[in-house]
């Protein structure tokens, strides 16, 4: 199958995100409101969660097994990661745009985080764990390698309890096209 490439990330771009929906027809959408992830103090996570990190039990890679991280977070009863949009996914992969940032238990993979970088923004599409934690230690060594590469914001897209342990915060669409905006001006990498 063929993609516009060049079309979908202009789309990406401009504050669209792609979903398939019920009939696993393709569709652009947008929200009223955005979810980011704070690269900043206002990121935070379980206490419990430390002494995991100080276990070192688990170790990141990016794009290791990228489609198995697709394949992860395409694996749940409700998903709007449709066969068609994995395809796109591996098309924007192999053109450079989208990553899999991963933890790993010895050789199992644990969890990720499947995304899109455009500039300095980090769009993330979904995440997933096979092993307790591991999504959770995905996202954190994610927000400190996104600090260190100084990526202007972390898009989660849509809010979830789970994000809101993290201190994921809701912005406005003006706030978000303005950040956007700053964004694109930036050359960021994840490597």
């Amino acid at each position: 199958m063929e993609f516009n490439i060049p079309a979908i990330i202009e789309g990406y771009a401009q504050g669209y995100f792609l979903m398939a929906d019920e009939s696993k027809d393709l569709r652009w959408y947008s929200s009223r409101e955005r979810t980011l992830i704070p690269l900043d103090a206002r990121f935070r996570y379980p206490k419990s969660l430390q002494r995991v990190l100080n276990s070192e039990r688990f170790t990141v890679a990016i794009n290791r097994d990228f489609k198995a991280v697709v394949a992860g977070c395409a694996d749940r009863d409700m998903t709007w990661i449709s066969p068609e949009l994995k395809e796109l996914y591996w098309a924007l992969y192999q053109t450079g745009w989208a990553y899999s940032f991963e933890t790993w238990s010895g050789s199992q993979l644990a969890g990720g985080i499947l995304g899109i970088v455009i500039g300095g923004a980090f769009i993330g599409e979904s995440m997933f764990y096979r092993i307790s934690e591991g999504s959770k230690v995905a996202m954190v060594k994610l927000v400190e390698r996104l600090r260190a590469r100084q990526f202007v914001f972390f898009d989660a897209q849509m809010m979830n309890p789970h994000l809101e342990r993290f201190g994921a915060y809701v912005v406005s669409t003006q706030q978000y096209q303005n950040l956007l905006k700053q964004a694109l001006q930036c050359s960021c990498s994840l490597m």
